[in-house]
């Protein structure tokens, strides 16, 4: 691990993202999304089911305020339902309604809030989300203590059962929300807020005599408090951040002794596995459980070990990462294949029509991605975070902004949605909002953010990991650089830069080499040391005043296939450009998409359509559809099949379910 030549992300305030492809995404959030799921939080949308956020946020703050009064008496409600739902919302109790941890929705819609802020100003968002904060910080205990949960149904009970209660897990995303708002606003209501909660959390929990020994059931407290200790300076964050990681998966297991156990149910800790806790992270070498929660703690772990150089939490995250990008990972860059638990199976079973492949996991891949990148520039990561962001991610979020999908599953027949019990978690369209509702907002925040992850930096290199056109403006001992990129990715082939410096300036530009070419060309530079490390190609020169060069790569659509041990894709291929993964739908190529078959010589086209809103690049190959046998005897003697030439339309994964119901394919059987 490199321990001197650290990168960092950008902030944000010093990008802007020009990009037609994500500018339209982000216009989209916050034209379409962040509006939409500001009502949905206040329960207004029709039809969609309830989320009680801001519900629970005012009527918490009513009881923090009663408190106060002399005599004044709390009913207690129970705490060990998952989620709370009224027989009669026309006549609710006072009590906690919605799953146990729905505060951290409006963390992370501020969040989203925030980075929008950032990119176009505007007063009236700014005003709504100031109200908002007044009415969540109003729900604050004296001692900092911050979730309606507890607040409102019985907070003797706060912090006795970690392993369920997402406690710290919505304590991690009011940090998240706090510090973009703080950044995109210096208002700082709400980070003071998250900062007492923080310096509450940190009396409880440590290894001194007296506090608690635990650690979250539901990790992301990890990589947040690491944010906050950024933004403050204060060791103590970055310290319980260690603590939490470092205890994790020791023995007693803390969650036995939380729950009166003398030991764990099953002996091998495989109970624990579900949470991550079976082992001591350095030990772990197989990413299992809670595909979520798993590459939350990865990215946290990522975050101690950059900023307290240990080599050994470096090696146990890149060994996980191995194991999830080479063994676990869908073409997608979707992971959790199973729906039992939501979480990783054995190495190589990568099931499409069951798939779970939620989109916060793709999310957090990129969080942990994006981390690895800051300690290590190789395209190993940078790879996987774009195909992620390009397929796994926005397929979870309509073209229109107001439906969204949970899981994104590789392979759908509609039919079997509705009558198959393995795959009633899988849905053919897209739904207005879920009870569950993480993966909605995660995608406004990610999306908004999308300039975090174009750009690390450090002392005397600036690092280009995503091409999305804009510019970036940072300053070094030297000077100060800025740097406009040009590109209409991922449909074009070639990027454009132009840099300025203040004066002349020695310095790097790493430009990630993306593994989907098989070639480039770069033109326009002179006097200039050329090395290609990892997957990036250095340029180092002295730069001076305006300069500009271009950077054109080998762009072309091909056919990929699998490991031969993921079993569910022998024989099957997948059709890619670029970083993105297309797919057929019934809409173009008809029903029993099962039937097609990909010959041998391919013929490529490419063809722009407006269809999805904007230009997208969709592409026509040739194949072949087996022709169905004659009769309807279920079974018969076996013939060689019998083929009719067909063309067949594939269109970008993340545009599919954008036209009705109906069958869609990643993986499609070849001869």
């Amino acid at each position: 691990m490199n321990k001197t030549n650290f990168s960092t992300p950008l902030a944000l305030p010093n990008i802007h993202i020009s990009d037609p492809f994500w500018k339209r995404n982000i216009e989209l959030v916050r034209k379409e999304v962040i509006p939409y799921q500001w009502d949905l939080l206040n329960d207004r949308i029709k039809d969609a089911p309830a989320s009680f956020c801001m519900r629970n946020f005012k009527l918490a703050g009513k009881l923090t305020a009663a408190r106060k009064s002399f005599g004044y008496a709390d009913t207690v409600f129970p705490v060990d339902t998952f989620e709370p739902l009224p027989e009669d919302r026309n006549h609710m109790e006072d009590r906690f309604y919605g799953f146990l941890f729905q505060d951290s929705d409006f963390y992370k819609w501020v969040e989203a809030v925030s980075y929008s802020l950032i990119q176009h100003p505007d007063k009236e968002l700014e005003a709504i989300a100031d109200d908002a904060i007044d009415v969540v910080c109003s729900a604050a205990q004296e001692n900092g203590y911050l979730d309606t949960f507890f607040i409102i149904n019985d907070l003797s009970k706060a912090f006795t059962n970690l392993r369920d209660q997402h406690e710290l897990y919505c304590f991690g995303h009011l940090i998240e929300g706090a510090v973009a708002y703080y950044q995109a606003t210096g208002k700082d209501k709400l980070l003071h807020a998250a900062t007492k909660y923080a310096d509450y959390i940190v009396t409880k929990f440590g290894p001194e005599e007296g506090k608690l020994h635990g650690y979250p059931g539901h990790e992301l407290a990890e990589l947040a408090l690491v944010r906050l200790y950024e933004v403050t300076g204060e060791q103590r964050y970055l310290t319980l951040s260690k603590y939490f990681i470092d205890e994790r998966g020791r023995r007693p297991y803390y969650f036995d002794l939380e729950a009166g156990l003398s030991r764990s149910p099953l002996d091998d800790g495989s109970c624990y596995e579900y949470s991550q806790s079976h082992l001591p992270v350095r030990q772990q070498k197989e990413a299992v459980g809670h595909a979520v929660r798993a590459v939350y703690l990865y990215s946290g772990m990522a975050d101690v070990a950059k900023r307290t150089n240990d080599d050994s939490l470096f090696t146990a995250c890149e060994r996980l990462w191995d194991n999830i990008t080479n063994q676990k990972m869908y073409l997608t860059g979707g992971i959790g294949a199973t729906h039992l638990g939501e979480a990783f199976s054995y190495n190589y079973d990568l099931p499409n029509d069951t798939a779970y492949a939620e989109t916060c996991a793709s999310i957090g891949l990129v969080f942990f991605a994006r981390r690895m990148l800051e300690m290590k520039a190789d395209r190993k990561y940078s790879d996987v975070m774009e195909r992620a962001l390009y397929n796994g991610i926005l397929s979870g979020m309509a073209l229109d902004g107001k439906s969204f999908f949970y899981v994104n599953p590789l392979e759908v027949i509609p039919e079997a949605c509705r009558k198959d019990a393995r795959k009633t978690h899988v849905k053919p369209v897209r739904q207005k909002w879920f009870g569950c509702a993480c993966c909605p907002p995660n995608i406004a925040r990610m999306v908004s953010s999308i300039g975090s992850y174009a750009y690390t930096h450090s002392s005397d290199t600036l690092y280009v990991h995503l091409y999305v056109a804009g510019s970036v403006d940072l300053s070094c001992s030297e000077g100060s650089i800025h740097l406009a990129t040009e590109s209409n990715l991922p449909w074009d082939k070639d990027a454009s830069f132009t840099i300025h410096t203040d004066k002349p300036l020695t310095y790097t530009i790493a430009l990630r080499i993306p593994s989907w070419t098989d070639g480039y060309e770069l033109s326009g530079l002179q006097d200039t040391n050329r090395i290609i490390k990892d997957g990036y190609l250095y340029l180092t020169k002295t730069w001076y005043k305006t300069e500009r060069f271009h950077l054109q790569f080998n762009l072309h659509p091909c056919f990929l296939r699998s490991h031969q041990k993921v079993r569910e894709n022998v024989r099957k291929v997948a059709l890619v450009r670029g970083p993105l993964v297309y797919c057929l739908e019934e809409i173009d190529n008809s029903k029993d998409l099962h039937l097609i078959r990909i010959p041998e010589k391919i013929t490529y086209s490419e063809v722009t359509t407006k269809e999805f809103g904007s230009d997208v690049i969709t592409l026509e190959t040739n194949g072949l559809r087996e022709k169905v046998c004659p009769g309807d005897s279920l079974y018969s003697v076996y013939g060689r099949p019998e083929y009719e030439e067909v063309r067949l339309r594939w269109i970008p994964y993340y545009t599919w379910a954008n036209r009705g119901e109906g069958e869609m394919k990643v993986w499609v059987d070849s001869l």
